[in-house]
């Protein structure tokens, strides 16, 4: 019996595993926090890089003077593939680039036009949220503009808008059920500058990026 005593009471005073114990029941707590401050941290700089890519692609789109053609659509595609870069936007998003003008009608029937449109991106499920190339050509349709709620954007008569709809499916640093892939979208319109002729051309026979 009193040997058993002394064993308990060796035990008892004995604390080597409790440190290791400590850090089992904390471990998870510890590295749910750090991954969860990941993610977040992750998440702000994708909407952060989508947004630029937005604006990035109106502006560089509204700042092509002379005339617009299909190499330079190119070229601003690849500006945005460049500010998004280790996103794999092209393989997870899709961006829209329309030509928004005034139709060039009047009473009933004036309003706005998409006269010509253009995506890039591999996700082909997102399509254009507020319509398609030719979209208000014959009637007001467009009236108000493009946009949500109640920021809508319209072209001025004999000038044009670069209205750009960028989607992002969010890729999580760990793919797990834990964390979502919330979807990123972000809108961006610039006046072109210069430009005299804002009728898209083809000069070097490219494939359009159509929608």
């Amino acid at each position: 019996m009193v040997r058993k005593l002394q064993i308990f009471r060796i035990l008892r005073r004995d604390t080597r595993g409790v440190a290791l114990t400590e850090f089992a029941f904390a471990a998870p707590i510890f590295l749910t926090l750090v991954m969860s401050g990941l993610e977040l941290s992750n998440l702000a700089l994708a909407h952060l890089r989508v947004s630029q890519m937005a604006m990035t692609v109106a502006d560089n789109a509204g700042r092509v003077t002379g005339g617009i053609d299909e190499a330079n659509i190119y070229e601003v595609f690849t500006g945005a593939e460049y500010a998004g870069s280790g996103l794999d936007f092209k393989e997870h998003g899709r961006m829209v680039l329309s030509s928004l003008q005034h139709n060039n009608l009047s009473g009933n029937d004036e309003g706005q036009t998409i006269v010509w449109q253009r995506c890039w991106g591999d996700d082909k499920s997102v399509r254009p949220q507020y319509g398609r190339e030719g979209h208000g050509r014959d009637n007001d349709d467009l009236e108000a503009g493009l946009g949500s709620g109640g920021n809508k954007i319209t072209a001025l008569r004999d000038t044009a808008v670069m209205f750009v709809e960028a989607t992002y499916q969010y890729q999580p640093l760990v793919t797990t059920g834990f964390f979502t892939t919330p979807t990123i979208r972000y809108e961006s319109a610039f006046n072109v500058r210069g430009r005299q002729n804002n009728v898209i051309s083809n000069t070097q026979d490219l494939d359009e990026m159509t929608c």
